[in-house]
């Protein structure tokens, strides 16, 4: 407060709002979770009439209030808080009664323990200016501390909420009521005159004498300390007014009322100490350093005494992982104390077998389909032997084979592709490990072609497919014998041989037989007998230097027709739509070219017999 001159008095002006750092609104609509910028001020005079337009405040500062609980015994607890100062000046006229400097606001946040549908009630904080009745040139008693507290659940607190005074006015403290207000999120329209007397609703038996229960209540002294031992975790508003006396009128000049924020926290936690019963090092490395890892159940400060079985004792404060080295191989007793020397104290025991030096591998020897493939366990430990392994050749529901003496495994895989192999090893010091490799069967799949009739004279395009490489035998009449597809030109009956391999070194064999018949001509049986015996069920006619079909007919006596196809090799198996045809004789005609190029029509009949 200072003096503008002529009556006129300057007022500094600040508001502070806190806000729960660790809320964010996600989805909710018209929710806030940031600090306005700026939040408008309302000034009345004592009779409720606003003297001026609403003063917009500005942000000035914000700082984090954070407290975290540093307690060996109890879970580790953070309250997370954000303040927000808003600082302006105003000149006022001095006057009697003085003014109302009021903010208002909708809404308080969720989930309130102790206030009735939260999301949706306001808050109202003032000041009040002494008039000329009593003292227009105060200064408002301030709270001393801006900081977040953690509250534990069924443990008793202590906070010291006081406030001093610039004037050196004499103060006592109340827990008061929360007041509501600011019904909209449009807040230059909230303007509820003084005087405030509507309150929060709050949930019973909840109220602003009593707040958040307790047993004992939380209660304030006329030192400002804010005590109590809370019943029930969840978040509470409390308020307290400070009264400010004039020392020597003793006349009340103002009250100043804050609303505070408390998360109380379910702090309880069953300390526990934890690390494996059993922990083997059986890692690649030979190194006798052993990582031990900490699963103990603690407080934020908890302290970890570890009895490493060599004569080495170890204080550790946290529950990273740690690295011990051994003098040597063995078994060693290890012992964990959580907190030693407190009430919230315990221990478990466990051994380490420091056996290390274990490395899985194996080779593959052979990657061709149908041919043994060797599997080579090459595994090494170095403080041990292997007694045993175990192999999963990675084929869905296949065979695992197992052996204690055997290093090797040979398998002949029926189908090329990629399989994952894994080999999982045992030793002596009971220490295990595992490799997986993926691995590549590779395979041909020789074709030579399908046996075939020509006449003589006429020549032959071998198309031979399933691998990289081709040699064919004997070279009698082939025009290469090194490549797929060379031309065959003779007269004699003859079998081909071929041989199919790729890079890998994979191979397979097949063969094609060529005859030569006089022609070009087409022979023809005159009879079939479609029975099922396996002989002559089918009617087909043999090519002899035909190169070329255009049709193959077959019509019953009436001149309907019942088969029709240009490939030679399937044959009419005696049928009509799926039904036995009857015994008769039928009609056939064949087109087609033969290997001049000139075009041959032939007809006859065949005789469908039983």
């Amino acid at each position: 407060m200072g003096t503008a001159g002529d009556g006129i008095y300057r007022y500094e002006i600040v508001l502070k709002l806190y806000r729960d750092a660790d809320f964010t609104c996600g989805p909710i609509q018209g929710c806030l979770d940031h600090f306005e910028d700026p939040v408008p001020i309302n000034i009345y005079n004592s009779n409720g009439t606003r003297i001026t337009n609403a003063l917009q405040l500005r942000i000035k500062q914000t700082l984090p209030l954070r407290d975290t609980l540093k307690n060996p015994c109890l879970a580790p607890r953070t309250q997370n808080l954000e303040v927000a100062f808003y600082r302006d000046t105003i000149d006022l006229p001095a006057s009697p009664g003085g003014y109302y400097v009021t903010y208002q606001r909708c809404c308080r946040g969720e989930k309130l323990i102790n206030i009735y549908d939260s999301e949706h009630e306001g808050s109202t904080f003032y000041t009040v200016i002494p008039g000329t009745d009593k003292k227009p040139t105060n200064s408002s008693a301030r709270f001393k501390h801006d900081g977040a507290i953690v509250i534990c659940n069924l443990l008793p607190f202590t906070f010291n909420y006081s406030a001093f005074d610039p004037d050196g006015d004499s103060l006592t403290y109340t827990l008061c009521s929360a007041l509501t207000g600011g019904s909209t999120r449009s807040e230059a329209m909230a303007t509820s005159p003084p005087p405030y007397t509507n309150t929060v609703n709050y949930v019973t038996p909840y109220s602003g004498a009593n707040p958040m229960g307790g047993s004992p209540q939380i209660t304030i002294d006329n030192n400002g300390m804010l005590k109590g031992t809370p019943t029930r975790e969840g978040k509470f508003v409390i308020s307290v007014c400070v009264n400010e006396y004039d020392r020597a009128t003793k006349m009340l000049i103002g009250t100043h009322h804050k609303d505070l924020l408390l998360t109380v926290f379910n702090c309880k936690t069953s300390i526990k100490a934890g690390f494996p019963s059993i922990l083997m090092n059986c890692v690649a490395s030979p190194d006798l350093s052993v990582t031990i890892p900490n699963y103990s159940n603690a407080g934020f400060t908890s302290s970890y005494y570890w009895q490493l079985g060599d004569g080495t004792d170890t204080v550790t404060f946290d529950k990273t992982v740690f690295t011990h080295t051994y003098p040597d191989t063995g078994i060693y007793k290890v012992k964990l104390v959580v907190n030693p020397g407190l009430s919230c104290t315990d221990s478990v025991t466990g051994f380490v077998h420091n056996y290390p030096g274990l490395k899985a591998d194996f080779t593959v020897e052979g990657l061709c389909r149908g041919e043994p493939i060797r599997f080579n366990d090459n595994s090494t430990y170095t403080y041990g032997k292997i007694t045993s392994r175990r192999w999963d050749i990675g084929i869905p529901n296949g065979p695992q084979f197992a052996s204690a003496v055997s290093t090797q495994l040979n398998y002949v895989y029926q189908d090329g592709g990629t399989y994952t192999v894994t080999m999982n090893i045992l030793t002596d010091r009971s220490c295990s490990a595992e490799i997986i490799k993926e691995i590549t069967v590779y395979e041909v799949n020789p074709f030579a072609g399908n046996d075939t009739i020509l006449a003589k004279g006429q020549q032959l395009q071998l198309t031979a497919s399933g691998g990289e490489f081709y040699a064919w035998s004997p070279p009698d009449g082939l025009s290469s014998i090194n490549i797929p597809d060379p031309v065959v030109s003779g007269d004699q009956d003859m079998t081909y041989y071929l041989k199919v391999s790729n890079s890998q070194g994979c191979f397979g064999y097949d063969s094609i037989s060529v005859k030569y018949y006089a022609g070009p001509e087409v022979y023809i049986p005159t009879a079939f007998s479609p029975n099922g015996d396996g002989q002559n069920d089918k009617f087909r006619f043999i090519p002899v230097g035909i190169t070329a079909y255009e049709f193959f007919r077959i019509f019953n006596r009436w001149g309907q027709e019942v088969y029709s196809s240009t490939d030679f090799r399937k044959g009419w198996d005696g049928t009509i739509k799926g039904e036995p045809a009857p015994v008769d004789t039928y009609i056939w005609i064949l087109s087609g070219k033969d290997f001049t190029g000139k075009s041959i029509l032939k007809k006859g009949t065949v005789t469908l017999v039983k």
